[in-house]
């Protein structure tokens, strides 16, 4: 299938579970939906650094939080619609994931796992000492009672984040189908000899870690308008690094389907729980699935598919 005409199943995809959803009168279906949306694109994100380059990236909370700050910033300053505020946080994290790749992408394995860990920590004692935004103390945003044409501003939310599940799912198939794609690949399977083959790594590496910064950036910027309170804790909370992580692991790193069905895997368990039982227990089930995964499924839901798919027997058509 042509990437074109893929983006127009997933906008038609979009449109027909927005229209779905349309039908649901719990509020509550849209609050624990965003959620999961949410985890589809940083998941997705996280892949195509984690899972397509192989470089493994702890500081998907920094990225984050850079765009939900950054909206708090232009709520302050101006009050912009929340597609700029996606557009202005996707660009700074983006800018934000060149730099890093830049400073960190010659380091390999733990040593730029390390140094996107210590990213994040920069960003957020940053954030912390910064008054504007509210510091450790937090600050309020007041989000609109309604949207137009919708209704709720949580319906309005949840279509938010569902069209950028959909642009971050485009986006990882298109990237795993292209040329780019299959230079990553190249890099992920072995990279001194990708580079001896010709390969651009570096060129490469940091087109990877820009896309992925930006896609985080863009998942962060509509938080501060779905928690209404956001506080450094909130912000740079480790669900979201260990979630990012996790979900493409349990789902599969190799294609653009495995964080799509490892975060809708996950993030509804978690959320089942989160009503059922108590959120505490969220990242001990987000464990306890790693360990369960690592040892029966290393290659994630799309590696139990895949041996059953190739051992189908061939039959021959009849003459």
């Amino acid at each position: 299938m042509k990437n074109g005409t893929f983006w127009l199943l997933t906008a038609a995809a979009v449109i027909a579970i927005f229209a779905a959803s349309r039908l649901v009168t719990n509020d509550y279906f849209f609050f624990a939906g965003y959620v999961v949306l949410q985890y589809i694109v940083l998941a997705t994100a996280w892949n195509i650094l984690g899972g397509y380059t192989g470089y493994i990236n702890f500081g998907t909370a920094g990225f984050f939080a850079i765009g939900a700050y950054s909206s708090v910033v232009l709520h302050k300053l101006m009050g912009p619609p929340i597609p700029v505020l996606i557009l202005v946080g996707g660009i700074l994290s983006g800018l934000v994931g060149l730099g890093m790749g830049v400073l960190t992408l010659r380091l390999k394995g733990v040593f730029f796992a390390i140094g996107t860990l210590a990213l994040a920590i920069v960003v957020q004692t940053l954030v912390t000492n910064w008054d504007f935004v509210g510091g450790s103390r937090g600050v309020y945003v007041i989000r609109p009672a309604s949207a137009p044409l919708l209704g709720s501003y949580i319906h309005y939310l949840f279509l938010v984040m569902l069209a950028l599940a959909g642009i971050a799912i485009a986006v990882a198939r298109s990237i795993e189908r292209s040329t780019l794609g299959f230079g990553l690949a190249a890099i992920r399977d072995d990279e001194q000899a990708a580079e001896a083959a010709g390969v651009p790594t570096l060129r490469l590496k940091l087109i990877s870690t820009t896309i992925s910064g930006a896609l985080m950036g863009m998942a962060g910027a509509p938080l501060p308008y779905y928690v209404t309170y956001l506080d450094p804790s909130s912000g740079f909370n480790l669900a979201y690094a260990v979630n990012a992580i996790a979900m493409p692991l349990i789902g599969g790193m190799t294609s653009w389907v495995g964080p799509l069905l490892g975060a809708i895997f996950l993030g509804t368990i978690q959320q089942a729980a989160t009503v059922t039982i108590s959120s505490s227990l969220n990242l001990l089930l987000v464990g306890v699935l790693l360990l369960l995964f690592v040892v029966a499924a290393p290659n994630g839901l799309i590696g139990l598919w895949r041996p059953r798919r190739r051992a189908q027997p061939v039959v021959k058509a009849e003459s």
